[in-house]
């Protein structure tokens, strides 16, 4: 049995409005375009179709919405870098990326990244855009490309660059490399509320 087995689609946002009610809790996907961030969701909850995966950058233009348990949500975000989208809908991203910092129920982000290139500039400037009080852990993707000795001085780097702004792992979606510990984190974040109520405060 899948540990999110109830876990569904609930809805494609392309504006606010859109947004599930601002109840519960939920944790936002984020990673570079083309990083493996929908094989990673697809591996944490066990679903092989949840999240649609494409090998052409840019696929994800909304903000999708995921249902894992009552009042517990997934969201998968855009991926940011190089999208081969019309400049119309890149810019419609920021407004809609800003609303979702400031739902009350927003845990924490998952950022995705590629353990081959480590943290790049796109990554830091996510990861200034995150409030006070969300948490935020970091999954070195694509770590069964590596071998243990590059494995280690990979998650070393990234926990150092990293500090106290976030938490790392190593991680792969195709051998199922930290899957257990990913799903721990993103279970204990939407079970307990983390420096923020319902209310946003």
């Amino acid at each position: 049995m899948s540990r999110f087995d109830a876990a569904r689609f609930l809805i494609s946002a392309a504006a606010p409005a859109q947004f599930p009610p601002d109840a519960g809790a939920e944790v936002a996907f984020a990673g570079r375009s083309n990083v493996g961030k929908s094989s990673a969701i697809n591996a944490i909850a066990q679903r092989r179709a949840l999240a649609r995966t494409s090998k052409t950058p840019g696929r994800t233009r909304l903000l999708n919405f995921f249902e894992l348990a009552p009042l517990q949500r997934l969201v998968d975000m855009p991926g940011y870098g190089y999208a081969n989208v019309p400049q119309v809908e890149r810019r419609a991203w920021p407004p809609l990326i800003d609303a979702l910092r400031t739902r009350g129920s927003l845990r924490g982000l998952f950022v995705i990244v590629d353990s081959r290139r480590g943290l790049t500039p796109a990554d830091e400037g996510l990861l200034a855009w995150v409030l006070p009080g969300h948490r935020v852990h970091v999954l070195l993707s694509k770590a069964d490309k590596l071998n243990h000795g590059e494995a280690a001085s990979v998650l070393r780097a990234a926990t150092a660059t990293l500090g106290d702004r976030a938490t790392a792992q190593l991680f792969s979606a195709l051998k199922g490399t930290g899957v257990v510990q990913a799903q721990d984190t993103l279970a204990a974040w939407l079970a307990r509320p983390i420096g923020r109520d319902n209310t946003g405060q």
